[in-house]
């Protein structure tokens, strides 16, 4: 039986130390504070920002949101950007991504300060992994999954890695922070030829290509990770992930469940990203 990955054990750790630079921001008078910007009413936006508000109000974050229909014209959108940009009380700012497809993403996105981008969005922040310069922050999503590994103790240094989803929230800067890791890593898609057998040559497998249990036990290998980063909507409503959870607490060593995976991470490093922000502006 695989051992289970639990997000809850490695958030502790790091909702530890954002408490301590929260009580530094305190001690000069500042409370964290993180804009919220979502456009219409997808399900998964919405148990996402769910579980934002729950860890922010944990911690002492406080949480200003902004909620645009679906027919939120790039206008609209980059008009609350702006007055965010603006508010020097608004810390760091998470718009939901994808937004409609009638909304120009790229103008949007790249309108954001890039010292209040706490999701990494913005081309500075993408640059930023690219050159290993610190310039805003990194997607939460990725930076969860490799916080996951190194709270267990799974080095991916010169591990072969397969990460299956190519998007620039996930796939691609995840791709790229495990080369940071020095990981020799592999970006499959769902156009993939023998996709099953390429993931699971796999020590680590990644699975984020948003398409509930397409990850079977033909992906799988005996003793390999696995983190699940799908979140997705089965037919009786219940959460469930990118990877067949059963056959991977039947074949592999260790897996993310869904929930209480990644998920459960990805809150932590983003209201850690939002403190960090307000300690950089603050010269702290």
């Amino acid at each position: 039986m695989a051992r289970l990955l639990k997000g809850a054990e490695a958030a502790r750790a790091i909702n530890e130390n954002s408490l301590q630079m929260i009580e530094q921001l305190a001690g000069a008078g500042i409370r964290p504070c993180l804009g919220l910007v979502r456009v219409g009413e997808k399900e998964d936006d919405i148990a996402y920002e769910r579980g934002i508000e729950k860890r922010c109000d944990g911690l002492g974050i406080r949480i200003e949101k902004h909620v645009l229909g679906e027919e939120a014209s790039t206008d609209d959108v980059l008009e609350v950007i702006r007055r965010l940009n603006e508010d020097k009380d608004v810390h760091g700012v998470l718009l939901f991504r994808p937004l409609p497809r009638h909304i120009d993403a790229e103008k949007v996105q790249n309108a954001l300060a890039a010292e209040k981008d706490v999701d990494g969005m913005t081309r500075a922040s993408l640059n930023g992994i690219l050159t290993g310069d610190d310039i805003g922050f990194p997607p939460c999503t990725p930076a969860a999954c490799i916080r996951i590994l190194e709270h267990f103790g799974i080095d991916p240094c010169g591990a072969d890695v397969t990460v299956i989803g190519r998007s620039l929230v996930i796939g691609k800067p995840l791709a790229l922070m495990l080369l940071g890791k020095n990981a020799t890593v592999t970006i499959c898609h769902t156009k993939t030829k023998d996709l099953a057998s390429k993931a699971r040559r796999a020590d680590i497998l990644i699975a984020s290509a948003g398409k509930a249990g397409m990850v079977t036990e033909e992906f799988l290998q005996s003793g390999q990770t696995v983190i699940d980063v799908g979140i997705n909507f089965g037919p009786d409503g219940k959460m469930c992930g990118d990877v067949d959870a059963d056959a991977a607490e039947r074949i592999a060593g260790a897996y993310t469940p869904v929930p209480g995976g990644v998920g459960a991470v990805t809150t932590s490093v983003l209201a850690e990203h939002v403190v960090k922000a307000a300690m950089r502006e603050n010269g702290l």
